[in-house]
């Protein structure tokens, strides 16, 4: 089970734990819709508010659940933040594992990936940059294994899998991959960070993203 319980709602957690043992959401197709949905729902909240502000109680009323119908599923926001953290990387991830071995050009799935980061930096509404700051930050979860830098040795790994597939593939130039991809990383998150906190030129995404093909997508002679 998840470590993490908010200490306001641990009561509340402990009373519905009977109906979770009599519905067993967990196990069947409802219950993963359920908790897809509760992300989604939590995602556009803490995206709004940052991660400390939102309780169980908010989440509860954007995603229409009782507390013991949301407490089946998770027991605290941390739980909740966390999954949907893994969520957005393993996902990215598996979509380039799987284009790679169905031999997609490297420059397609590049492209693919860029116009998404492209339409993820404008839409600053969508960013969850403060509220990863926020979650991280907190005392207990920075004092343990750093989950962040996990999730970020994940995802170099991945695209360097994508470079150096380029690269074989003679469609990319030859490049110090670990530098590409720290540009395009903290590029990516450094606009999604300052968009919440300041206004931001709309032509910043598309000047990065233009200088990241740049670098990497070989010209024809």
């Amino acid at each position: 089970m998840p470590l993490f319980i908010d200490f306001r709602t641990h009561v509340s957690y402990n009373d519905s734990r009977h109906t979770c043992w009599k519905e067993e959401l967990f196990m069947n197709k409802r219950g993963l819709e359920t908790r897809k949905q509760i992300k989604k729902c939590a995602c556009s909240l803490f995206a709004e508010k940052g991660f400390k502000q939102v309780t169980m109680k908010d989440i509860c009323e954007v995603a229409k659940l009782s507390r013991g119908g949301l407490y089946c599923h998770y027991e605290s926001t941390r739980q909740i933040f966390q999954e949907i953290v893994d969520d957005m990387t393993s996902e990215q991830d598996n979509e380039i594992d799987l284009r790679i071995e169905q031999n997609h050009s490297a420059v397609a799935i590049l492209d693919g990936i860029l116009n998404k980061y492209e339409d993820e930096m404008l839409d600053s509404q969508s960013s969850l940059s403060i509220a990863i700051y926020e979650y991280f930050s907190i005392r207990d979860i920075a004092n343990q294994k750093n989950a962040l830098y996990e999730q970020y040795l994940i995802s170099a790994n991945t695209w360097k899998k994508l470079i150096q597939y380029g690269i074989d593939r003679q469609e990319f130039n030859e490049v110090d991959i670990s530098a590409v991809f720290d540009i395009i990383v903290f590029s990516y998150q450094g606009v999604r960070m300052y968009s919440k906190l300041m206004p931001v030129d709309k032509e910043t995404p598309s000047r990065i993203i233009k200088e990241v093909r740049k670098i990497l997508v070989k010209t024809e002679d």
